[in-house]
């Protein structure tokens, strides 16, 4: 067996061999399109891993590696922005020269973004029968489907740290998505106004929070400032469905309590 290079343990011929461009020429803007994306995949599929290892530390009641992984998560979050930064050099006429080749391609297919939605607490039957039956997108969004997401996890923590979770709440429905609660809202005051530690641990997921809503944000601008109102590839409203999505907080409890201090 030869010895481990640099390039053998990354498997570059392998990652180099896969920015297929389809533009006839080709055209200079699709390389960088194909890259970028391919990166986001990378993130998405690392932050996933993250939050994963998050749960596992919040249900352990293992603060300092907790607020280790939101940092590390969070930093990622300015890298996917920033990356907006990046696809935001290219024109309108750069995009639309290959844009054509894209056929029914849309982000909106990302299975990797949708399981990390249902990671946090946004999960929705219709978005796993959008993939197909047998498809990769599809068994990985059911394995994920009715699992306990990021923000149960975060509530057991306060269960296991003495607060007096309401039982509706620790059992409640996790495909239903987070509702507010006022009875978890009195005890998040409590907690916010005597418990640095817990409270620190608050303030990490409304981070969490911000950081997607600022993304989300961004995607649109730019998805406006390259194709303004024209539809989306793969039949999506484009810009107009993703307005959509915008200032929806994933955890919603957080937000509320805000004017009561």
């Amino acid at each position: 067996m030869p010895p481990l290079t640099y390039s053998s343990y990354l498997k570059l011929d392998e990652l180099l061999s896969i920015q297929n461009l389809r533009s006839e020429g080709p055209e200079h803007d699709e390389m960088l399109f194909i890259i970028v994306h391919q990166v986001y995949e990378l993130w998405f599929k690392e932050i996933i891993h993250e939050v994963d290892y998050l749960g596992d530390r919040l249900v352990e009641g293992d603060t300092p590696h907790v607020q280790h992984t939101f940092k590390r998560i969070l930093t990622i979050l300015k890298v996917l922005v920033a990356q907006l930064d990046v696809l935001e050099t290219m024109t309108p006429l750069e995009f639309l020269s290959f844009r054509d080749r894209l056929e029914s391609g849309s982000g909106f297919q990302s299975f990797q973004f949708r399981e990390l939605e249902f990671q946090l607490g946004n999960q929705r039957r219709e978005t796993v029968d959008h993939f197909p039956e047998g498809s990769l997108g599809r068994e990985r969004l059911e394995a994920r489907y009715g699992k306990p997401t990021l923000w149960d996890h975060f509530l057991r923590y306060l269960a296991n740290n003495g607060y007096d979770v309401p039982e509706d709440q620790l059992n409640r429905d996790v495909t239903k998505g987070v509702q507010p609660s006022r009875g978890l809202q009195k005890v998040l005051i409590e907690l916010y106004r005597n418990d640095p530690m817990a409270r620190s641990v608050c303030e990490r997921f409304v981070d969490l929070d911000e950081g997607f809503q600022e993304w989300r944000y961004r995607h649109v601008k730019m998805v406006q400032r390259t194709i303004g109102t024209r539809k989306g590839t793969g039949g999506s409203s484009g810009a107009e469905y993703l307005k959509t999505t915008l200032f929806h907080p994933v955890f919603p409890d957080l937000w509320e309590i805000r004017p009561e201090f």
